[in-house]
């Protein structure tokens, strides 16, 4: 009998031959004719490097070329981070068009020389796509005024990447890097316009990846709202490039940004504030509303529900939750154990908030900030409502779940939140649901945490944690039954009857790969019964 061990065993050796293979391939003379089929085609349309602005860090200081070691540029021994940043010629944006055009050209063909051929390193695939639409796009530099045989190489080179990004774009996992890629394509079809072979591939690629990855309210089925706005960002800026190269723009591709742009009304415009669900920490987003109004893009959306999260609010109160159940394995990269998790937002100011997202995936706090412990939620034994596998350098869903009975009241004196899931229901055998109650004349929110057994035939630890703004000063009352929260002088009231509640030191991942210590109030109990309620009350002090 073969055993699962064994099975895993080839697994990886089918892996590894099959990888084998392939770099065998791509180093072949046999490839290297492959992708060097090139044409003589001219470098038509010209892209404006502005179009770029949301996706580039434009540096308030412009550098000269000159400042660079040209000669030994290539030849530094750097980082892996530093290399990608040298070799995606993102780096350009940064340099004054006052630089040397002849020196900027110098260091691309020698970039041509020392990579001619396909290198894995140099020519991983989102490294390529950069490097063409930094190449195309900062053309003052990179292309103009130079000579014949310049150009030529210059031609052939972007070409020849495009063709190995066609071959190899069906490659990668993370479906950002097949996004960049495909607009690479795309970019290099409107540059090169006699050659219509990149803009239909390209365009078919692009329409693959809207169907596969993006449902049919216009949100990323792995729920991941960074993931909405890069793919927003990017679909945008290839409908800029068909709008200024004078080509009719692809009816689906507005359609989608339509629906995209909804979407991020919802999540972002409307409130304006960032909410730490699945991925999420807090963003630049202002800045890509400037970039959208200095466009011309407006968008709309009134409705309280989408890709589920739900959002309510008045002019003081915003309460978001998330109520949607997990996403399928292959969009889970960034997947956090946080349903029925939720937010509150008050002037401005966050009262309760689930810890962010570490997003660096060898860091150990990529694996902590997706557990269920970081949210505004409950655990049953120290165990988060979803279970991750490990695949090469993500974390997967290996067991999800799956949210019902969900359900929102909006009225003017009093909203409700809702949901159930079953995420407990298999180790457990648990369900849980929860109710969130909000009376705005009172400013005050009950919640009603329910756990549901189906054999309560032994007892079971469970903690309901509620996580705070680093800023947040909390104290226990003398009586053990509330907890004072305190954020920019505004008070608030915590308070739970019938079980304890503590104070406990916690770690706040809210901007990118750092982290900062925060606090969280949790309640703690057993549970032995069919039906158990746990009743919560949060409060505004007048």
């Amino acid at each position: 009998m073969i055993n699962i061990n064994s099975l895993g065993i080839l697994g990886q050796f089918y892996s590894s031959l099959k990888e084998s293979f392939k770099s065998i391939y791509k180093n072949s003379n046999f490839y290297e004719k492959k992708i060097s089929k090139t044409f003589n085609n001219n470098f038509e349309y010209k892209p404006s490097p502005h179009l770029l602005s949301s996706i580039i860090k434009y540096q308030n200081k412009k550098y000269k070329i000159e400042d660079f070691a040209i000669e030994s540029i290539w030849k530094n021994n750097l980082s892996l981070k530093d290399y990608e940043k040298l070799n995606n010629f993102f780096w350009f944006f940064s340099l004054d068009l006052k630089s040397s055009k002849k020196t900027t050209q110098t260091v691309i063909k020698n970039w041509i020389s020392n990579n001619t051929q396909y290198q894995k390193k140099s020519w991983e695939f989102d490294l390529t796509a950069k490097r063409i639409i930094s190449w195309l796009s900062n053309h003052k530099l990179t292309y103009e005024d130079s000579d014949e045989e310049y150009r030529s190489i210059f031609d052939h080179m972007v070409q020849k990447q495009t063709n190995h990004l066609l071959n190899e774009i069906k490659n990668p996992k993370e479906v950002e890097n097949k996004m960049i890629g495909c607009a690479a394509i795309i970019l290099t079809g409107l540059a090169y316009k006699n050659e219509k072979l990149y803009l239909i591939n390209g365009l078919n690629l692009l329409k693959n990846i809207i169907k596969s990855s993006i449902d049919n309210q216009g949100f990323p089925k792995s729920r991941n709202i960074r993931q909405l706005i890069f793919y927003l960002k990017y679909l945008i800026i290839i409908r800029e490039w068909f709008k200024e190269s004078q080509n009719l723009i692809p009816e689906y591709i507005d359609e989608t940004i339509y629906y995209l742009g909804s979407s991020y009304a919802f999540i972002w415009q409307n409130i304006k504030q960032d909410i730490f669900f699945n991925g999420n920490y807090s963003s630049e987003n202002k800045e890509f509303d400037q970039y959208l109004k200095r466009l011309g893009y407006k968008f709309k959306n009134q409705i309280n529900e989408l890709g589920g999260y739900t959002i309510l609010k008045n002019k003081k109160i915003i309460i978001a939750a998330d109520i949607g159940s997990s996403p399928n394995k292959f969009f889970s990269n960034d997947y956090q154990a946080g349903a029925l998790s939720f937010e509150i937002f008050s002037n401005d100011k966050k009262i309760i908030s689930n810890s962010g997202y570490f997003s660096d995936k060898n860091n150990k706090f990529n694996k902590l900030s997706r557990s269920t412990a970081l949210h505004c939620n409950l655990t049953i034994e120290d165990y988060s409502s979803c279970i991750f596998t490990k695949n090469e350098n993500n974390l997967l869903i290996d067991k999800g779940l799956k949210v019902t009975k969900k359900n929102v009241v909006f009225e003017n004196n009093y909203w409700k939140i809702s949901g159930a899931h079953d995420g407990y229901l298999i180790r457990f055998g648990t369900n849980y649901e929860r109710e969130i109650e909000f009376y705005p004349e009172q400013i005050k929110f009950i919640g009603y945490d329910r756990l549901l057994r189906k054999t309560p035939n032994t007892e079971l630890k469970f903690d309901i944690r509620f996580h705070l703004d680093p800023r947040s000063k909390v104290m226990k009352t003398q009586d053990n039954k509330s907890i004072l929260i305190e954020i920019d002088e505004e008070g608030w009231k915590f308070s739970c009857e019938n079980f304890d509640i503590n104070i406990d030191n916690g770690l706040y991942f809210g901007n990118k790969n750092s982290y900062k210590e925060n606090q969280n109030i949790f309640i703690s109990g057993m549970n032995n019964e069919e039906v158990q309620i746990i009743k919560w009350e949060i409060s505004k002090l007048q």
